[in-house]
């Protein structure tokens, strides 16, 4: 599910709809959580869609560390791809912001942590990297989770609306982490190694 506080806009010819900000978004803030409504679809599904379904599957859901694709059911599944991504997936089913995101400001993903199949060119950005490739949650894990560490301690510092969709183990082990009692799983536990 996504933040509530987020609307699906039309952003241009090149990019097409994409997940804006209706209100301020403060770093640390969970943006979206993989809830009960978004649907996994297993290889052995996948295998008997149509090909048009199949195509749109693709397109639309990202694929988790089983090697399973999962489709959201509400905005999410249009969050466009960033190499200076304002979210960040974590290893417990959720994305946070890793900066502040301003009112009307799109959401953003990087697709290296969403375990593409093929090489993914996206519009040119002012960044050193120009392509996505299959491998590089194991490529650029370090430095993501560097993020994603700064981040998470200003977790409790925010509101946190979809928080009760977190279960109860999983804010256990975060209390841990920003304790300092655990260290923070590594993002590269998304990686589907094929």
């Amino acid at each position: 599910m996504m933040h509530p506080d987020t609307e699906l806009r039309f952003i241009n010819q090149k990019v097409g709809y994409g997940v804006v900000a209706t209100k301020f978004i403060p770093e640390g803030t969970i943006t979206w959580v993989q809830d009960d409504l978004d649907h996994v679809f297993y290889t052995s599904q996948v295998e008997k869609l149509h090909p048009k379904s199949a195509q749109m599957l693709e397109k639309y859901a990202f694929r988790n560390r089983f090697g399973d694709l999962v489709l959201c059911w509400d905005l999410a599944k249009y969050i466009n791809h960033s190499f200076n991504s304002n979210c960040f997936s974590t290893a417990y089913g959720f994305e946070i912001a890793v900066r502040e995101i301003q009112v009307g400001e799109e959401l953003t993903d990087d697709y290296g942590y969403l375990n593409l199949d093929e090489v993914f060119e996206p519009f040119r950005e002012n960044t050193s990297r120009t392509k996505v490739y299959p491998d590089d949650l194991v490529n650029y894990h370090k430095e993501w989770d560097g993020i994603l560490q700064k981040s998470i301690q200003k977790f409790e510092k925010v509101y946190q609306p979809l928080i009760d969709l977190v279960s109860e183990g999983v804010q256990l082990e975060l209390q841990k982490i920003l304790l300092g009692e655990k260290e923070m799983d590594s993002i590269l536990n998304l990686y589907y190694q094929r």
